[in-house]
């Protein structure tokens, strides 16, 4: 055998291993894959046979009811779906524009000596264990709200026609409001911190070029950074929702843990994650265990349609920008 023929023979081995391995490879990826698929199948089906007794008890009724009796073992899922989604939509109102103004600090005004520590500080939010959370929201965060934010908001909100009814009643401190504020505190470091990450992704020749035509600081974001970053923006904020709808030992040390629906925010409620976390170890009887989890399995049904629409805006805004 020549050297040619064995320098040959050689390569071909070698690309045979090779294409050996990248075939084990590709296998053992797909096979993780399909173990995600397979749990996530596996959720699904639990979720389901776990809740049929109550959908046939029920029917579609066990969604639109407003009434939590497990004495006489009669269930309803509109008043923790009306928290979930009211709880939710606070924490978004007032943790989005806090985080949009956090990430933009940091990335176009702060001093360069405080822009690691600002951030690390922030960051650090997300550290912090729920249940923490909870215990200040219930001894420092609701005592102050009760004292002078309800207050202030009853007698000024509170007397405006239409909206006052969401402002009526007394100040507890206890209630969806609470809660929706200790929400917005917990959403803060992940939206925050995904829009600083695609602030900074910006091009610098892009904001230097508009700086230098004689923009604003204010114009540079709104034509220049918002409308580059937009994908990574809203995949922040929709982040932060899932975070939101899903939060249960700060709800419910806050919220008032009522089964019931009040058009005032100040009122006592409760959510799907506080039931669950309040109730199912007491529960008894296979009717009761069964309207807990359908409970469950209409939470996950939120948050795939939330993360759905999600998924489908961000792939029609990433065509508007290839278009």
């Amino acid at each position: 055998m020549t050297a040619d023929t064995a320098g040959e023979a050689r390569i071909a081995e070698g690309a045979k291993r090779g294409a050996a391995a990248d075939a084990a490879f590709r296998a053992l990826t797909f096979l993780f894959a399909l173990l995600v698929l397979l749990v996530l199948c596996g959720i699904i089906a639990a979720l389901v046979v776990g809740a049929l007794p109550a959908l046939r008890t029920f029917g579609l009724g066990f969604i639109a009811a407003d009434i939590w009796n497990p004495v006489r073992e009669k269930f309803g899922a509109l008043a923790p779906i009306y928290g979930t989604l009211v709880t939710s939509l606070i924490a978004m109102l007032i943790g989005i524009p806090i985080a949009f103004g956090v990430a933009l600090f940091i990335t176009e005004l702060c001093p360069a000596w405080l822009k690691r520590p600002l951030a690390t500080t922030i960051e650090l939010l997300a550290a912090i264990p729920s249940i923490i959370y909870g215990i200040w929201g219930l001894f420092v965060l609701a005592p102050f709200v009760q004292e002078y934010v309800e207050p202030a908001l009853i007698a000024s909100l509170g007397e405006l026609p239409g909206i006052g009814v969401l402002f009526a009643g007394p100040p507890l401190g206890i209630g969806v409001l609470t809660a929706g504020f200790i929400l917005a505190v917990m959403v803060l470091p992940y939206i925050s911190s995904i829009m600083r990450d695609v602030f900074e992704t910006v091009p610098a020749v892009l904001k230097e070029s508009a700086y230098a035509l004689g923009a604003t600081t204010a114009e540079v974001v709104w034509r220049v950074v918002l409308p580059y970053a937009r994908v990574g923006v809203i995949g922040g904020i929709l982040l932060g929702l899932g975070r939101a709808l899903g939060e249960t030992m700060a709800v419910t040390f806050v919220i008032g843990n009522s089964h019931h629906i009040n058009a005032s925010i100040l009122q006592p409620g409760t959510t799907i994650s506080a039931s669950l976390a309040n109730e199912f170890t007491e529960a008894v009887g296979d009717l009761y265990v069964s309207s807990l989890i359908a409970l469950g399995l209409i939470l996950f049904v939120i948050t795939f349609i939330v993360l759905a629409l999600a998924k489908l805006m961000l792939i029609r805004l990433q065509r508007q920008a290839g278009s």
